[in-house]
C-alpha cells in the first residue's frame, strides 16, 4: 500500500522461499512529498490456497515500512533483503524479504494521448511538455517465511498517529533591558554557564533563525551598468558614514561594449538604525585605470526599505547615474542597476556576500559541507594459477608467495600462500579491507610477490577499477571472478578473487565514544529520521589573541565549525575581534538521540594570502550528546574553550551556544529507538575486529580530510582531525590516570555499600541495624519478595538523583581528564611524535617509568590469576588434605541443607553475619585463613 493505492502479488503454493519477480507500479500523487509517504508492504499465509474455503481468514507472516526517503532512483536501486516485521509482540516471525525499489519519472503528456480525446468543450488545457509523474516501482521476493500454527487475526488498517503539538521552552526565560546577563554556575570558571539575552527564540512563534540574535544589515546587490563614457574597466565604491568598500572590476560578456560592464556583486553592511537617521548611502562608478568618476546614486538610508523571509528578495533596478555634489552638471552618464534593502543574517544573499565584518570572502564565508560516500572494499584472495615461480629451490622448501594490495595511499598484504603439490596452485583465502570513497576513480593493484630469495621476486600485477566492483549491502554471497596477470607485457598467470563494495556497514571516521553517525552507506538501508537538531552560534567572549598585527597588537579571526553525521558546518570569519558574535543557525536532521554533537573555534590563517600555507590554529571545542536534551527545549549556554597544550591546560576563552532538539516521539517509539543495535546489521553479522576498525579509521579520516580540503573555502586537514579526534589512540599517562579514575569511580557504589553492610555488622547505628534484621526476616520468610524489592529499591534511588539530574548538557570536564594538575613532563611525552624527537637520555627516563607502572599492573593481574587458581585448587587435589577438607564440608552442608528448611538456614547465617562485635573475633575467619592456604600457580612461574 502507497499514497492510498494498494495491490497485490500472485500467491506462490506450497513454498517457504517463494518467488514472485513481479513488478507493482504506484503513482505519486505530490512528488515534492514523496519522501514522507509509507510503503507497507505485508505478507500472508492464502488459506484459500490450502483449504479451498474462502471465508477462510489468511495467515500474518510479517509486515515492513519504508518511507520515500529509501527510494533510489531507477538505474540507482538494487535488490536488498530487510527483515519482516512482527505486528504485536506476541507475533512469530521470521524470514526476510528481497525487494528492489525505484522510482522514475514518466511524461503525463504520452499517457494522454493513448486516451480518447474528450469534446472540445471539456477538454482541458493539457500540461506543459516538461510536468513529469513519479512512479515508485516495487519488485521483491521472501525468503524463510514459516507458517505459523495458529490462525492469526483479520489484517485490520492501522490509522494514522497523530504527532502532537508541543511548546518550546527556555532554560531561562526573560530579558533585562536589552542588556545579556550570565548567570554564572558555583563549580569553578571551567564549568558552562546560562546566559540570558534578547534572542528571537523567546517568542512564542518558531520561526527561521530564531534561536540567535538577529543581526541587521544594509544590503546592496550591484547588478550591471548600461551606457556608461568609460574607457576602461569600472569598478563601483559603496560608501556610509562607517563604511567604505569597492567592488571587484568589472566583466562583460562576449561581444558586449565596455559601456556595459557587470558585477553581480552583494555587499552586507553592518547597520544600526538610531545611526541611519540623517544618514546617506553613496554609491558610485570609477574607471579602474584613470580612476575617473563615471556617476553615482545616493541614497537616505531612514528611506530603505526592510525585508524579512520568507519574503521574495527585492527586484533590482535602473538608476540613473547623476553626480552627487551638483545633480545639474551633465558631466556623467548610463545606468547602473541594483538593489537596496535593510535585512538580517536570515537572509539567503548573506552566506555569498561580502561583509563588513568578514572582507576576505574567499575564505572567510560561511559554508556547510557534506562528508564523502565511503564504503568498505572487501578483498578476498582465493588463490593464484599458473605462476612462474623459480623452479631451483632447496629441497623441502615451500615458496613464500605474498600478495600485495594497494588502493591509493592503504596498503594490505596477505600472509604466505599454501601450495597444492599436484596442481602447483597457491591458496590463501584471506580477506583483505580497504576505504573506498566517491567517486571511486581509485584503482585497485594487486602484485603477486615471491618472497623465499633475498631480494623479493616480481610474479605479476593486476589493476581493477573500483567503479566496476560490485556492490552489496547484506551477507548475500557475491561470485568470485579470475583476473589476468601481467608482467612486463606479458601473461604471468591468473588469480581467484572475490572483490565486493560493502554498503551495509558504516565506516567509521571518528572515535568511536565521540561518534554522531551510525547509518550504514546504503541509503536504503537509513531509518526514518526522528527529529530535528537546531544549533544557534551566538559569539565567543574573551578569546585570546592568537596573532600578532602591525604594532604588535593581538587580535584573532576566529571561525566556527559544527559536525554532526555527515554534515558540517562552518561559520563566517569575524576578522581582528576578541569578541566575535557570528549569530548563525543551522539544523541536521536527527537518525539517533545517542550521539555526540562537536563545535570547534578555530583561527584563521589560511585568509592572508602570504601565509596560505600555514595552518589554521584550534582555539577549542565543545562536545554535547543530543539524548542529554530534552525535547523541544531551548538551551542557551556559555562553554569554556580548554585547549591542553605542552604549558598545560590554558582558558581560551568562552562560546555562546543555543541548542534545540525537536523530536516528537512518544514513549513507545523511543523505547523501540533505545532498543535497536547501535550499528547496522553487518557489523553483527560478519563484525570486524578492533585492531582492523582502527586502522580503517586512520583511512577514512584522511579520506574525509582530503575531500574537504578540495572545497571552497577549504577545510584544512588540521581542522578536521581535530574535530573527528584522530589522535585519540595515542599513548598518554594522563588519559591512563583518567580512565583509571574512572573506572574506580564507577565502583565507588560498590565499596559505599561494603562500607554500609560493615558499618551494620559492628551496630555503629543499633535503630539501622535492628531495622536491617527485620527487613531480612521478612525477605527469608517471604523469598517472593526479593526480586520487586530490588527492583523498587532502584526506582527510587533513580527518583533520589532526579533532583540532582544536570539542567544543562554538560562541557568538557577538567577533572575527570585529569589535565588540571597535569605533570609538564607527561604533557611533553603526550604531544611528542612517533617515532620520538627526543634526545636518548629523556627518552631512556620515560621508558623507566614506563617499566615501573608496568610492573604494578604486572603486579594486579597476578593477584588476580592467583586468586582464581586458588578457587579451581579447592576440587583440583594440588593439596589433598585441602580438598580433602572441602569436599568433605560440603557433603556436611549437603546433609544438613536436606535436614533443615532452607529458611531456617538462611535465617542463621544472615543473624550470624549481622550479630553483635562483642561476639567476634578480631582475627580473620576461619574460613578466609582456608582459603589464603591454598595453592596457586605462582610457584611455578621462573
Amino acid at each position: 500500500e502507497f499514497d492510498g493505492q494498494r495491490k497485490r502479488t500472485s500467491t506462490v503454493s506450497k513454498n517457504l522461499n517463494p518467488l514472485w519477480n513481479e513488478s507493482l507500479e504506484f503513482i505519486v500523487s505530490d512528488p515534492k512529498t514523496m519522501e514522507f509517504e509509507q510503503l507497507e508492504i505485508e505478507v500472508f499465509n492464502d488459506k484459500k490456497m490450502s483449504s479451498g474455503s474462502a471465508t477462510r481468514k489468511n495467515h500474518f507472516l510479517g509486515r515492513l515500512k519504508l518511507y520515500g526517503k529509501q527510494f533510489k532512483k531507477i538505474g540507482e536501486e538494487s535488490l536488498v533483503y530487510f527483515p519482516l516485521e512482527k505486528k504485536n509482540v506476541l507475533s512469530w516471525i521470521k524470514g526476510e524479504i528481497g525487494l528492489r525499489i525505484y522510482y522514475y519519472d514518466e511524461l503525463v503528456e504520452e499517457e494522454r494521448k493513448n486516451e480518447a480525446p474528450p469534446p472540445e468543450e471539456a477538454r482541458e488545457p493539457p500540461p506543459p511538455p516538461e510536468e513529469l509523474r513519479p512512479v515508485v516501482v516495487l519488485d521483491g521476493r521472501v525468503l524463510e517465511v514459516p507458517v505459523p500454527t495458529e490462525i492469526a487475526m483479520a489484517v485490520q488498517a492501522e490509522h494514522h498517529r497523530d504527532v502532537p503539538t508541543t511548546e518550546v521552552r527556555m532554560c531561562q526565560s526573560g530579558s533585562d533591558g536589552g542588556n545579556e546577563r550570565v548567570l554564572r554556575r558555583p563549580n569553578g570558571d571551567y564549568a558552562p554557564k546560562v546566559i540570558t539575552g534578547k534572542f528571537a527564540g523567546e517568542s512564542e512563534r518558531i520561526q527561521a533563525y530564531d534561536l540567535v540574535e538577529p543581526m541587521q544589515y544594509l544590503f546592496i546587490r550591484i547588478v550591471k551598468a548600461r551606457g556608461l563614457a568609460a574607457k576602461g574597466t569600472p569598478y563601483v565604491k559603496v560608501r556610509t558614514s562607517s563604511h567604505s568598500v569597492r567592488s571587484k572590476p568589472a566583466s562583460y560578456r562576449p561581444n558586449e561594449s565596455t559601456a556595459n560592464p557587470e558585477w553581480h556583486q552583494v555587499f552586507a553592511l553592518c547597520h544600526n538604525k538610531p545611526d541611519s537617521v540623517n544618514s546617506k548611502l553613496e554609491i558610485s562608478v570609477w574607471d579602474v585605470l584613470s580612476n575617473h568618476f563615471l556617476g553615482g546614486v545616493c541614497f537616505d538610508l531612514s528611506e530603505v526599505p526592510d525585508r524579512i523571509p520568507p519574503d521574495s528578495p527585492l527586484a533590482p533596478q535602473w538608476y540613473r547615474l547623476e553626480d552627487c555634489e551638483d545633480p545639474h552638471i551633465g558631466s556623467v552618464s548610463g545606468d547602473i542597476q541594483l538593489s537596496v534593502w535593510i535585512g538580517t543574517q536570515a537572509d539567503e544573499a548573506f552566506p555569498e556576500s561580502w561583509s563588513s565584518d568578514a572582507p576576505y570572502v574567499a575564505h572567510t564565508r560561511s559554508k556547510v559541507y557534506q562528508s564523502p560516500k565511503l564504503w568498505y572494499l572487501r578483498v578476498t584472495v582465493i588463490e593464484a594459477q599458473d605462476l612462474h615461480i623459480a623452479p631451483n629451490l632447496p629441497p623441502l622448501t615451500a615458496p613464500e608467495v605474498r600478495v600485495k594490495a594497494y588502493l591509493g595511499i592503504q596498503f594490505q598484504r596477505t600472509r604466505r600462500g599454501a601450495m597444492n603439490n599436484h596442481s602447483k596452485a597457491l591458496f590463501w583465502n584471506e580477506d583483505l579491507l580497504f576505504v573506498a570513497g566517491e567517486p571511486l576513480e581509485d584503482q585497485l593493484i594487486l602484485v603477486v610477490e615471491d618472497g623465499t630469495a633475498k631480494d623479493a621476486v616480481h610474479l605479476g600485477q593486476a589493476a581493477i577499477h573500483v567503479a566496476s566492483i560490485e556492490q552489496r549491502s547484506d551477507e548475500r554471497h557475491v561470485a568470485s571472478k579470475w583476473f589476468a596477470l601481467e608482467g612486463g607485457g606479458l601473461h604471468c598467470g591468473r588469480m581467484h578473487l572475490r572483490l565486493c563494495l560493502e554498503a551495509g556497514y558504516h565506516v567509521l571516521d571518528e572515535a568511536a565514544h565521540v561518534c554522531s553517525d551510525f547509518r550504514p552507506t546504503a541509503k536504503q538501508l537509513w531509518k526514518p529520521a526522528i527529529g530535528i537538531l537546531e544549533l544557534g552560534i551566538l559569539g565567543s567572549r574573551g578569546l585570546l589573541p592568537m596573532k600578532t598585527k602591525g604594532g604588535g597588537k593581538g587580535s584573532t579571526d576566529a571561525y566556527c565549525v559544527a559536525k554532526y553525521g555527515k554534515k558540517w558546518v562552518r561559520t563566517r570569519t569575524i576578522t581582528d575581534s576578541l569578541d566575535p558574535r557570528w549569530n548563525e543557525q543551522y539544523t541536521w536532521q536527527v537518525y539517533d538521540p545517542c550521539i555526540e554533537l562537536t563545535i570547534g573555534v578555530f583561527d584563521n590563517w589560511r585568509m592572508f594570502a602570504d601565509v596560505s600555507d600555514k595552518s589554521d590554529c584550534f582555539i577549542g571545542k565543545v562536545r554535547i550528546r543530543v539524548s542529554t536534551l530534552e525535547s523541544n527545549k531551548v538551551y542557551n549556554n556559555s562553554y569554556p574553550l580548554l585547549v591542553l597544550l605542552r604549558t598545560g591546560l590554558r582558558k581560551m576563552g568562552e562560546i555562546e551556544l543555543a541548542v534545540r532538539f525537536a523530536c516528537p516521539l512518544l514513549l513507545p517509539d523511543t523505547c523501540t529507538i533505545y532498543g535497536q543495535p547501535l550499528l547496522p546489521r553487518m557489523h553483527y553479522l560478519r563484525p570486524l575486529r578492533v585492531a582492523q576498525q582502527e586502522e580503517l579509521r586512520g583511512a577514512a579520516t584522511k579520506m574525509v580530510a582530503a575531500w574537504l580540503a578540495r572545497s571552497e573555502p577549504p577545510l584544512g586537514e588540521e581542522v578536521v582531525r581535530y574535530m573527528l579526534d584522530a589522535d585519540s589512540h595515542t599513548w598518554s599517562m594522563r588519559k591512563s590516570k583518567a580512565n583509571w579514575f574512572r573506572i574506580v569511580a564507577m565502583l565507588s557504589w560498590a565499596v559505599g555499600l561494603a562500607k554500609w553492610l560493615d558499618d551494620i555488622r559492628r551496630w555503629r547505628n543499633p535503630v539501622t541495624t535492628m531495622l536491617v534484621h527485620v527487613l531480612y526476616l521478612v525477605l527469608v520468610w517471604y523469598p517472593d519478595l526479593i526480586v520487586p524489592t530490588g527492583f523498587l529499591y532502584v526506582f527510587f534511588i533513580g527518583l533520589w538523583y532526579s533532583r540532582f539530574k544536570p539542567k544543562i548538557p554538560a562541557g568538557m570536564d577538567i577533572r575527570l581528564s585529569q589535565a588540571q594538575m597535569v605533570d609538564p613532563d607527561e604533557l611533553d611525552e603526550e604531544f611528542d611524535t612517533i617515532p620520538s624527537s627526543k634526545p636518548p637520555d629523556i627518552i631512556r627516563i620515560r621508558y623507566d617509568r614506563l617499566r615501573t607502572l608496568a610492573a604494578r599492573v604486572q603486579t594486579v593481574l597476578g593477584d588476580f590469576a592467583t586468586q582464581g587458581e586458588r578457587v579451581q585448587a579447592l576440587v583440583s587435589w594440588r593439596d589433598p588434605r585441602a580438598t580433602k577438607l572441602f569436599i568433605g564440608v560440603c557433603l556436611a552442608i549437603t546433609v544438613v541443607l536436606y535436614v533443615v528448611p532452607s529458611k531456617m538456614v538462611a535465617v542463621a547465617l544472615g543473624f550470624y553475619f549481622l550479630r553483635h562485635p562483642m561476639f567476634r573475633d578480631p582475627m580473620p575467619p576461619a574460613s578466609l585463613n582456608f582459603f589464603r592456604r591454598l595453592p596457586s600457580l605462582s610457584d611455578r612461574l621462573m
